[in-house]
Parts: structure tokens; C-alpha cells; sequence
């Protein structure tokens, strides 16, 4: 069986690594991207002729052009939980199967929000910029978040860490789930967001969750309080959340995603002095990063034995891998 990574040089070691690598070549040969650059479409599939599959990171896109000119490829495997950018349908209309992997960043995402957290509170990285800047920055008073109240925009894997640790240091913890959940009792969005200090928005990316933190609801959260998003940028509607910083109603606001390329902050919310942001690096661990990579070696390993393998999201349209089968 012949693979095809994705991932530039620049990208390998951060989101693949040698370890995961060493592994995936115990299964198949590896044929690396070293073009340096992010492939997709019809080069894409001409990159990986006579691979069987793909295995993508997060920059490279699934598109149907891949599919229709790959007429070898049997399987799209994704080094990432989000599979936003691959067009499945096009894939299974093509006979490709879709595989995603598990998430393996809870523990990151929910240090970094801490981190965030603590940042808006207590201006430590504001202070740097200034010593940085070979300046003495002037002393302000701080917040705590000991007695201050965290509230959560959605109650899965990552906020429910993230609960634990807040309640850990001393926080009231208040929940809002867009998607209802039998048997868990959560507060209505708008009165969550006027009782807590810092707002931590973790919601995955639905039809029913675009922009839903919008002027409306940046309106009902207490003045003087913090908000954070480290879910998709298209929860949040950017011209909102710049106005409601520019207001005064927040005291500050940290992003791990936005609506840049690659989900980054967009530098228009970003380089604002209120702002603490980062390049979409909430899973960027060395523990996070190798658990997805390993997904796919079992993933690849499963495929090599026949068998379709864990995290596959269209199995039954995969009607490549039964043809291969047969022959």
C-alpha cells in the first residue's frame, strides 16, 4: 500500500512527527509533499498518482477535483477532527472513504483557555510587550479568577475539563449548550452571559451556532468582563466583538481561531491592544499532535489488513475499497 502525507516540511514536526511517521511506514510506503507547498486539487491527486491514500493535515482541502483525478486514491484520511474542508459527498459520489480523527487535544485547549484567562486578568503579556520594548511598564490592578464566575458555551469534552480546572482554582461555573443534552442541566445563553466574568466559547460550528455571539449577545454580557474563543471563528461576528471591545463593554477578549485562512484571528481583531490572540495553536502540543497522527497509522493499518477502519464517516459509500477488494 502507497500513502501520501500531505505535510510540508515546514508543517511536519509540528503536526505529524517522526515517531508518527516511523509507524506509518511500518504499514505502507510513505511518499512525502516536497514541493513546500499546501497541495490541493488536480495537483494534489497528481502528487499522490499511484498512492492508495491520503493522508491530509488540516491546510489541505479534500475538494472534488482531488477525487475525480485520483482514480487510484481509496481513502482521504484527515490528521484533524475537523473534516470542514473536505467535500464528502464528492468523495463518496467518487467511491473515497472519509475518515476523521479523535480528539486528542482536550488537555490543550482547556490549559491554553487557563492560560488566556489568566492573561486578561493580570496583563502578562501586556506587561512583556512593554519590556520587550526595552520600556517599564506601569503597574495596574488585577483580577482574580478566584470568585469570579466562568461561563461555558457548550458542555463537551473540552469544557467539561475546563470546568474542572476553573472550579479547581476557585471559580463559579455556569453552562450554556446550544445542543440540548438529556439529563444535564444548563442555563439559557443571554442570562449566562450577564452573570459571568469571563466567557469561554468552546460550541462546535453548526448552521445554528454561526455568529452566535453577535451584538446582541455581547450586549447582555456584564460589563467589564472577558470573552475567549477557542472553537471556529465563525462563532463569532467579528465587527461585534470589535465594537464591544472598542465600547468599553469588554475589558478584553482572547482568540485562538478566527476567520483568517487556516481559522486564524483575523489581524483586525488580533492587533487590537485588548486583545490576546494566538494562530489557531489550541491542540498545537507535542501530545496532541501525535494522537491524531497515530489515528491515522491505525487508520492506514486497517485499511492494509481490508478492514475499514475507526473514524470513517462514510463507509458505505466507500465502494473503492469493495472494488479492491474484489479484484
Amino acid at each position: 500500500m502507497r500513502v501520501f502525507l500531505t505535510h510540508t516540511e515546514a508543517e511536519f514536526d509540528g503536526y505529524y512527527g517522526e515517531r508518527a511517521l516511523a509507524a506509518l511506514s511500518r504499514h505502507a510506503e510513505v511518499v512525502r509533499n516536497t514541493t513546500g507547498r499546501v497541495l490541493s486539487g488536480a495537483e494534489l491527486a497528481a502528487a499522490a498518482a499511484g498512492c492508495q491514500a491520503i493522508v491530509a493535515g488540516r491546510a489541505t482541502p479534500g475538494t472534488a477535483e482531488t477525487f475525480a483525478a485520483a482514480p487510484e486514491l481509496r481513502a482521504f484520511l484527515r490528521v484533524a477532527v475537523d473534516i470542514s474542508t473536505i467535500d464528502v459527498a464528492a468523495a463518496s459520489a467518487a467511491g473515497v472513504l472519509v475518515t476523521r480523527a479523535t480528539p486528542g487535544f482536550v488537555d490543550a485547549v482547556a490549559e491554553l483557555a487557563l492560560g488566556m484567562m489568566i492573561d486578561l486578568a493580570r496583563g502578562t503579556s501586556r506587561y512583556a510587550t512593554v519590556f520587550h520594548a526595552g520600556q517599564q511598564p506601569r503597574p495596574f490592578l488585577g483580577r482574580q479568577l478566584s470568585g469570579s464566575t466562568l461561563g461555558l458555551i457548550s458542555h463537551g469534552r473540552i469544557s467539561r475539563r475546563l470546568a474542572g480546572i476553573a472550579r479547581a482554582v476557585g471559580m463559579n461555573v455556569l453552562v450554556h449548550d446550544p445542543v440540548p443534552q438529556p439529563d444535564v442541566s444548563v442555563m439559557r445563553l443571554e442570562p449566562m452571559l450577564a452573570e459571568s466574568d469571563f466567557v469561554v466559547c468552546l460550541a462546535p460550528s453548526t448552521p445554528e451556532t454561526y455568529e452566535l455571539m453577535n451584538a446582541e449577545r455581547f450586549a447582555c454580557m456584564r460589563p467589564g468582563s472577558f470573552f475567549l474563543n477557542l472553537a471556529r471563528g465563525e462563532l463569532v461576528e467579528d465587527a461585534a466583538l470589535l465594537a464591544a471591545l472598542e465600547s468599553g463593554r469588554l475589558a478584553g477578549a482572547a482568540l485562538d481561531v478566527g476567520r483568517a485562512p487556516d481559522q486564524m484571528p483575523a489581524l483586525a481583531l488580533a492587533r487590537h491592544p485588548l486583545v490576546v490572540a494566538t494562530p489557531h495553536v489550541g491542540g498545537l502540543t507535542r501530545a496532541a499532535t501525535e494522537h491524531q497522527a497515530m489515528d491515522t497509522v491505525h487508520q492506514v493499518a486497517a485499511l492494509a489488513e481490508g478492514r475499514i477502519p475507526e473514524g470513517a464517516v462514510n463507509a458505505e459509500q466507500a465502494h473503492r475499497l469493495t472494488q479492491t477488494a474484489r479484484r
